[in-house]
């Protein structure tokens, strides 16, 4: 082997500064031992005063606390940072780079608009490789004629936009996304792009028309047979499989104007039966596993939610550095890529980038030797999304890459017709197929099970973040569907722990043990709600009623107390800071890291333990992806948005009103004792400064009830019950001897 053989594909850089961190974390953990060490001195004095449930309770939150934050620490202990090594790529294997199999899925084309699809696909069709060993495919899990309408439209939208992206070298390669920072004024090809972005908007209007309409062109449908397979389709739920294969190279017209053959794009809806599982996007997932093996059969397959588009096209040769790599290569099962979002605030009101996690944590978890899947942005091997466990003798022979078509002396007709079966949805009965091949099912999270799974068969992951981030989609804009979708992200995680794939148990011995502490970080989401609203609720009762929980000020306990608050919370920042963000921006954060732990990862816990207790089924929930103008407004504004009723917002409303009424209560006692008052700030300092900081976080919520007059404030229902709630547990709390 020459030396440029030799050379790796990647390279791999341990994070520095551990010995400094791990010290740092160190001093801070023997601060918050101090403090378990001052609960249990106390207790007996508590038992004395008859304070004592409320002192174990504040035990046990910090017990809580102080487990928690050590599982956050094991993250930043190990980081590894990836550069991949393209330019060596394109040298040694150019020409037997493998076929790559694209799955988007969508659900639903009422919350997910098939123009915004469709700008995913063609985002996917326009990547930096060959043509002709790409193939794209489209879950439609709705089953709808006008998302099909759409794929039919940019498929033929395609034969000039996959030039003009390769012409110019494009960047987004989503059409939508490209015309919308475009800046033609300053365009040495203005003339072009204008006759371009003119096919676009016709294609688009075409498109948005017959969404609104609800029907496909009359037209459109007299001239493509294809609708056709819709003529025994009863309702999304009930229909026959519907397969077609758009664009392949044996089809004459699958060229672009400059003549080279497109990738292939097929649309696919699978079977579905009223009485029959159709296990949601896991489902998907594998019919497409399935369906692909028949048609294109690429070695590696990305998949992505149709919300997030390519926004880099060298991200597919990138990633393949990692599996083509001959010395780390065949240990690598799935390279997984973060879920970045374009539409973010300036100061990320709702903390929707989830910064420190795809910044700081995840790095951490591929120092352990395994990354989460989380379900898009991923590019998986094939063999290993088929059950394949790892084995140190396997080596995938690059060089020897098959790219002949299967079925090559089959029509695309006989194609679709021996592609269908495999999308039935008796295919899958008494079968592996969602147990040890391919997805797994009975999870609300399915693809960290996967993920999990597939580490404990031996396989690596790798984190791959590269500067211009290889997906961008669309992130909630209000704060219920912020709320909505963490609480669906606990629920699902902490079913996790509860099941046989629990990383306590199942990964025992299989992965490393911080690879293990790092799945139970997340998994334990659900845990983190009831400390959290004790501390919320309890102290600031007490407040009110003038008993310490906390040591005074003169005394030396408040040592550890102050150390950890201000150590724990400074870094915190630094961290959020060096990472890209800002001031605001980590108030934000803190902010939604309250209103999360209060409600989604409580809802996210009562709805598990029901299910687990058998009293409820879970559903999969979608998330909104467009916002009405005025939404979208407040939310370019940074004006938070409640404007609907929820158990989540009600909770939310109440715990503020009530940490309002005990600080104006603590107020008025001041006043009304004149100087003796003062001795509450003596005697009780961290009460009222943790009461303090829950009423400045909470500011947005008494601006919605009391000072807003736009649609986006909060309900006049949830302020009044909330309000009326919160006094009546003050007047009650204080009435008690």
């Amino acid at each position: 082997m020459g030396k440029e053989e030799c050379h790796p594909l990647f390279e791999t850089r341990k994070g520095g500064g551990r010995f400094i961190y791990i010290t740092f974390s160190f001093s801070v953990f023997v601060g918050i031992f101090s403090i378990w060490i001052y609960r249990l001195s106390y207790i007996s004095k508590e038992f004395e005063d008859g304070n004592w449930i409320v002192w174990i309770g504040l035990l046990f939150a910090e017990l809580w606390f102080g487990f928690y934050w050590f599982l956050r620490q094991i993250l930043r202990w190990r980081p590894i940072f990836r550069q991949p090594l393209p330019h060596v790529l394109s040298q040694r294997y150019e020409k037997v780079l493998p076929k790559v199999d694209i799955f988007v899925c969508t659900a639903d084309p009422d919350i997910e608009p098939p123009i915004m699809v469709i700008n995913t696909v063609l985002s996917m069709m326009a990547y930096d490789y060959p043509s002709e060993k790409l193939s794209v495919y489209l879950s439609d899990d709705g089953g709808s004629q006008i998302t099909f309408y759409a794929l039919l439209e940019a498929s033929q939208f395609a034969k000039h936009w996959l030039p003009f992206c390769k012409r110019f070298k494009v960047e987004p390669r989503s059409p939508s996304a490209y015309f919308k920072i475009l800046d033609t004024s300053n365009s040495n090809n203005a003339k072009e792009v204008l006759a371009i972005k003119k096919l676009y908007r016709e294609m688009e209007s075409r498109v948005e028309n017959a969404s609104k309409l609800g029907k496909v062109p009359e037209e459109a449908y007299a001239n493509h047979k294809e609708f056709s397979q819709w003529d025994l389709y009863s309702s999304k739920r009930d229909h026959a499989t519907i397969l077609q294969i758009l664009l392949h190279r044996k089809n004459l017209n699958a060229r672009d104007e400059d003549g080279i053959v497109m990738p292939t794009l097929v649309y696919l809806a699978r079977e579905k039966r009223p009485h029959f599982p159709h296990n949601f996007k896991a489902g998907a997932m594998n019919s497409l596993i399935r369906v692909s093996s028949m048609i294109s059969n690429g070695k590696i397959i990305l998949n992505v939610d149709c919300d997030m588009y390519s926004n880099n096209s060298q991200s597919l040769r990138d990633t393949l550095c990692f599996f083509m790599d001959e010395d780390k290569g065949h240990e690598i099962a799935f390279v997984q890529a973060p879920q970045n979002f374009e539409n973010l605030t300036k100061n990320d009101i709702y903390s929707g980038a989830i910064l420190i996690a795809h910044e700081v944590e995840f790095f951490g978890l591929d120092g352990f030797g395994g990354l989460m899947y989380i379900g898009t942005g991923c590019f998986h091997r094939r063999d290993v999304l088929c059950g394949r466990k790892f084995n140190k003798q396997y080596r995938n022979d690059w060089n020897n890459e098959e790219n002949i078509d299967n079925m090559i002396e089959a029509s695309l007709q006989e194609m679709e017709e021996k592609s269908k079966p495999l999308a039935s949805c008796t295919y899958e009965e008494n079968s592996s197929w969602g147990k040890e091949v391919g997805l797994y099912y009975d999870c609300a999270v399915e693809d960290i099970v996967t993920g999990l799974s597939i580490s404990c068969k031996g396989w690596k992951s790798v984190y791959y973040n590269p500067k211009r981030k290889a997906f961008l989609g669309f992130s909630p804009t209000t704060l219920l569907e912020a709320l909505i979708q963490h609480k669906r992200w606990s629920e699902g995680c902490f079913q996790i722990i509860l099941s046989k794939f629990s990383p306590v148990w199942y990964a025992y011995g299989l992965i490393s043990l911080g690879l293990q502490l790092g799945y139970c970080h997340y998994n334990l989401w659900a845990l983190n709600s009831f400390p959290t609203l004790y501390y919320c609720i309890i102290p600031s009762l007490f407040l009110l009623k003038g008993i310490p929980l906390f040591p005074e000020i003169s005394s030396p306990w408040i040592i550890p107390f102050a150390y950890v608050i201000v150590a724990d919370l400074s870094y915190c920042v630094i961290e959020f800071l060096r990472v890209g963000g800002t001031i605001k921006a980590w108030w934000n954060d803190l902010r939604m890291w309250l209103y999360k732990r209060a409600t989604s990862y409580l809802f996210g816990f009562i709805d598990t333990m029901l299910k687990f207790l058998g009293f409820s089924n879970l559903g999969f929930r979608v998330s909104t992806k467009v916002a009405e103008e005025n939404v979208s407004q407040r939310y370019e504004n940074e004006i938070m948005e409640f404007g609907s009723t929820s158990p989540m917002l009600t909770l939310l409303a109440t715990i503020a009103m009530l940490n309002l009424f005990c600080l104006v209560g603590m107020l008025l006692k001041v006043v009304v004792l004149s100087g003796q008052g003062f001795r509450i700030f003596e005697t009780m300092l961290l009460q009222v400064l943790l009461n303090g900081v829950l009423v400045v976080i909470n500011i947005p919520i008494y601006q919605g009830i009391f000072f807003r007059k736009d649609k986006g404030r909060m309900p006049m229902s949830i302020g009044v019950k909330s309000t009326i709630l919160a006094l009546s547990a003050c007047v009650l709390f204080s009435a008690l001897s």
